[in-house]
């Protein structure tokens, strides 16, 4: 009896990878590149369902199912792992600094202060951390990185909570979100 492709990596055989290749690879392109969202990310999926093929071809049962399907499972496994991590990733893209600072202008000194004062109520609503970054950003004037070392945060994390709190003191105020040419 001879051994599957699956087995025969499993047992070392560099060959065997090639052939798996050969006979799989349309399979796993075709389910990583319906359920990702474009090319690159398909190509990503592709490589690491590979990779986690090579690793799990110990596990390959023949008397359980085919290597078609075991090999399917693998890919949607590793798509659906994929799709989990994105929906998780918190968005931490640059704030652009219009959006920061907004193109409202008050017409006379009285009205600025008031809308300051309105403004410092409404920043004590915030959470600690996403007004403390604010404070720092804006009337430090302090970079992300220098917010990171001066809090000991994760420069990610300065980056996040200066955009939930920048969106959180937006709809607190009820102005309007600036749009970015991505979001048109």
């Amino acid at each position: 009896m001879s051994l599957t492709i699956l087995q025969r990596i499993a047992a070392g055989e560099a060959r065997a990878v090639d052939e798996c290749l050969d006979q799989y690879g349309n399979l796993i392109w075709s389910i990583a590149r319906r359920f990702s969202p474009g090319h690159a990310d398909a190509e990503d999926a592709v490589q690491e369902t590979l990779l986690e093929i090579w690793r799990s071809a110990s596990r390959f049962d023949p008397q359980v199912a085919s290597e078609t399907a075991f090999i399917a499972t693998i890919a949607k496994r590793r798509l659906i792992d994929r799709h989990r991590k994105r929906s998780r990733a918190i968005d931490a893209s640059p704030i652009e600094d219009e959006a920061a600072v907004g193109s409202w202008v008050a017409a006379d000194p009285v009205e600025l202060q008031e809308e300051a004062e309105r403004v410092r109520v409404v920043m004590g609503r915030l959470r600690h951390d996403e007004r403390r970054v604010l404070e720092l950003s804006l009337v430090e004037g302090l970079t992300h990185s220098e917010i990171s070392a001066a809090t000991s945060l994760p420069l990610g994390t300065v980056k996040t909570h200066a955009r939930r709190g920048l969106n959180r003191l937006r709809e607190m105020l009820g102005v309007n979100p600036v749009t970015s040419p991505s979001d048109a």
